[in-house]
């Protein structure tokens, strides 16, 4: 289960459902972390922190929630990459990946899916189960 901020708790409640092993994993972006960097970062000023441990720390947050509410054993994998990379290298051994759209929630189509999530899809290497954050949006008619 690729488990990212905003979208996870879909991530987890869908595998609540389904029977075996399960493994969440995190992909700490290293652009993100290097726009964190430097004296003034892309990002603003990180008030003498270390954008690594911010991240991480972060991170370890995510993935203990992520157990809570799963609750069931789990196995971990933090990974620093590229998300849609490092996520495609898990799934070689994979039965099935569980993520979530991540992209416009407000309609339906192709835009409810971000770039990275659109490259595992079209790149995984094993069975997807893809899921909404929250509610879908109703169904109006398909352009």
């Amino acid at each position: 289960m690729w488990l990212d901020e905003g979208t996870w708790e879909a991530c987890v409640d869908a595998a609540r459902e389904i029977g075996g092993d399960i493994t969440l994993m995190h992909v700490v972006d290293v652009d993100t972390e290097a726009a964190m960097s430097g004296s003034a970062g892309l990002l603003g000023r990180v008030s003498g922190a270390d954008p690594a441990e911010l991240l991480a720390a972060a991170e370890r947050r995510l993935l203990r929630a992520a157990s809570e509410r799963l609750d069931r054993t789990a196995e971990t994998i933090t990974l620093r990459g590229r998300p849609e990379r490092e996520v495609l290298s898990v799934c070689a051994g994979a039965d099935l990946l569980i993520l979530a759209r991540d992209g416009d929630r407000t309609r339906l189509g192709p835009r409810s899916i971000g770039h990275r999530t659109r490259f595992v899809i079209d790149h995984a290497p094993c069975r997807i189960l893809l899921v909404w954050p929250s509610a879908p949006p109703s169904a109006g008619p398909v352009p």
